[in-house]
């Protein structure tokens, strides 16, 4: 199956049309002489549906992809701050929806901070476009494995299985 993708243009705070929930923030930098403040995460402004409960930073090498996978229970809530640059792809694989058929893209990170709500049954991957490692900070609605990790990880893993119509565009 072919994906046709569509673009994502940052632009302050919006829902990406034709991705029902999916939320994505331009992240708001103050800078100062010191340098700058980022904030990552603000309960005044995430979706009223969203219920934090544990926060991780992975760094990722230039040219690698993370994902794609998807959750069932689990809602993610992601901020790219830099030193890298991203680019996000994301698939609808709820009820009802164009499935593979139809996928978006965003180009984030250093170049254009961003805090991106990823719910349940929302495919998504990113791949580290830039020239350095970069950072993600996820924010998520379940605890990796659960309760003291002892339950199953809330994955659907389509990065490993290489019939899956659910897969990025080649670097």
């Amino acid at each position: 199956m072919t994906t046709i993708w569509q673009p994502v243009e940052m632009r302050g705070v919006f829902e990406i049309s034709g991705l029902s929930g999916v939320r994505v923030e331009a992240l708001p930098v103050f800078p100062d002489p010191r340098g700058s403040l980022h904030e990552l995460y603000r309960s005044d402004e995430i979706p009223k549906e969203f219920k934090p409960v544990m926060a991780c930073c992975s760094w990722s090498i230039p040219g690698v992809t993370r994902g794609p996978h998807q959750h069932v229970f689990q809602d993610d809530y992601f901020v790219f701050a830099g030193p890298s640059n991203f680019r996000v792809y994301l698939w609808d694989d709820r009820p009802g929806s164009a499935k593979a058929a139809k996928g978006w893209f965003i180009n984030t990170g250093a170049n254009a901070p961003s805090r991106i709500y990823v719910p349940r049954g929302v495919v998504h991957a990113y791949r580290n476009i830039g020239s350095v490692p970069g950072a993600v900070v996820t924010v998520t609605s379940l605890l990796f494995k659960g309760e003291g990790r002892r339950d199953p990880v809330d994955e659907i893993r389509h990065e490993l299985n290489p019939d899956s119509p659910y897969q990025p565009p080649q670097a």
